[in-house]
């Protein structure tokens, strides 16, 4: 099939890039067993990107995926920022630290990074996936000059038409389903909030280029029925978090174990951006106090600042515990074993 050659690989399933979890072990061990790894690098600079391409290609010589975020510049509004602060004050006051004076922009946009734009160039990794939009037009030449196969997230028709309009070679239907972070291009428009299995049939209905499924996607089952769909491989996050090379650590671990695996929640409050995350003491206080949270990822500082007080003090409701809707389905085994079985109980063999 013409989409999984330019994949590079032998079978349709894509680890999904899940920043700060997935790691370069993750992805090459995903590569060796004949799927498409991902590494997320919008959570560093071009540095640590650079590092983490480096640390791929000593473990695989199979294709890899590296993702980006192309959010919007975040907007600084200090009132609304102090606002927030205060907020979260008695959140900091039980755990005897005091909030940040201040919240700073954490992570840039690919938009916006000329040093991250250089050294892909460079490094020519052979997949750059985008997420939460697309960069202008003269990056997305540079990448493909020097032989990258460029993918974007959709949550909807109308962003699968830019990504169609713009060159890029795939589409990644993220459904309503999926953990972590919603790949809108517009948060602040209305989400018609479609699941996988609708929005993966209407892009594969009216787009010209291959769609690969995302949300909710936990075993065989779920592959098939994707590919059954139109779609030319699925992609799976959650079902990854529990095997021993991602770095998620044990209170994450053992969250996906718990009550708020079968209660995932879509919320802004910890990142300033919509994400799907186990049910959490952060979750639940941001549905009982629903104040006007900050852009992204300028909210996501004193999240982050947050959860480093309460995990000082033994408490893990606060972290970024981003899954799917299908989290009570993930199964605790080797990168390699899981693509196995994951492709055997789609019908297939290796």
């Amino acid at each position: 099939m013409k989409s999984l050659q330019q994949l590079g690989v032998a079978i349709p399933i894509v680890q999904a890039p899940m920043a700060g979890v997935a790691t370069p072990e993750l992805a090459a061990a995903v590569c060796e067993a004949g799927g498409l790894g991902s590494i997320g690098v919008g959570a560093t600079d071009a540095d640590g990107a650079r590092a983490m391409i480096n640390a791929t290609r000593a473990l695989t010589d199979q294709p890899f995926n590296v993702n980006l975020f192309v959010h919007a510049t975040a907007k600084a509004d200090a009132p609304r920022e102090q606002e927030w602060l205060q907020a979260l004050r008695p959140l900091f006051d039980q755990y005897r630290t005091k909030p940040p004076s201040a919240l700073q922009t954490i992570y840039t946009s690919f938009a916006d990074d000329d040093a991250m734009l250089a050294m892909l160039v460079k490094e020519a990794p052979p997949i750059v996936s985008f997420h939460f939009g697309l960069p202008a037009a003269d990056r997305i030449t540079a990448l493909k000059s020097v032989g990258c196969t460029l993918i974007a997230s959709a949550t909807s028709l109308d962003e699968a038409r830019k990504i169609e309009a713009a060159g890029i070679d795939m589409i990644v239907a993220q459904g309503w389903e999926a953990g972590g972070h919603r790949g809108m291009f517009d948060p602040a428009l209305p989400d018609d909030q479609l699941g996988t299995m609708a929005l993966t049939r209407m892009l594969v209905a009216h787009s010209s280029v291959p769609v690969i499924a995302a949300g909710g996607i936990m075993d065989g089952a779920g592959i098939r029925a994707a590919l059954d769909l139109g779609a030319v491989a699925a992609q799976l996050g959650t079902a990854f978090i529990a095997c021993p090379e991602s770095s998620a650590d044990e209170a994450y671990r053992a969250a996906l174990n718990g009550e708020g695996a079968r209660h995932t929640v879509m919320t802004r409050a910890i990142s300033g951006r919509p994400a799907r995350c186990l049910a959490n003491r952060f979750t639940t206080w941001a549905a009982i106090n629903r104040f006007d949270v900050p852009d992204y990822p300028i909210a996501y500082d004193a999240g982050k600042a947050l959860n480093a007080a309460a995990r000082s003090a033994g408490e893990s409701g606060f972290g970024a515990q981003w899954a799917g809707q299908g989290a009570p389905l993930h199964r605790v085994m080797s990168a390699s074993s899981l693509v196995a079985t994951l492709w055997h109980e789609a019908g297939q063999s290796n």
